[in-house]
């Protein structure tokens, strides 16, 4: 048995928060979730959407949980930085003043001398 939407929201609701938001692909995931409101099958669902049956489950479990801005795609936190604030002051020190030629072999630093990346 599918999981059911939350009751708060209706699909006209939804096709107005699509027609108002700036991001493409909460849009195309109200307008789904609102075929669903309407009646439509899951399936049905998951061709309006473009995407397969698992998705729209999780779109729906997202949806029931956050409610719409749960279907705005978020950017991922990613990796802790390493270096911790006291690291990072040092670091800016010895930047700030300079490689020691005896010592670094440098007269200047370039990123490769400081191991990052040159993008």
């Amino acid at each position: 048995m599918p999981i059911s939407l939350r009751s708060d929201f209706d699909a006209s609701q939804l096709r107005a928060l699509a027609k108002k938001t700036k991001d493409g692909l909460q849009a195309r995931r109200l307008l789904a979730l609102a075929a669903i409101y309407e009646g439509a099958s899951r399936t049905e669902a998951a061709r309006i959407g473009g995407v397969t049956l698992q998705i729209v489950r999780d779109w729906v479990l997202k949806f029931n949980a956050q409610g719409p801005e749960g279907l705005i795609d978020r950017k991922p936190p990613g990796q802790p930085s390493r270096l911790t604030d006291h690291h990072r002051s040092a670091l800016a020190a010895i930047i700030e003043s300079g490689p020691i030629p005896a010592v670094h072999g440098v007269v200047r630093w370039r990123l490769v001398d400081l191991d990052l990346p040159s993008h």
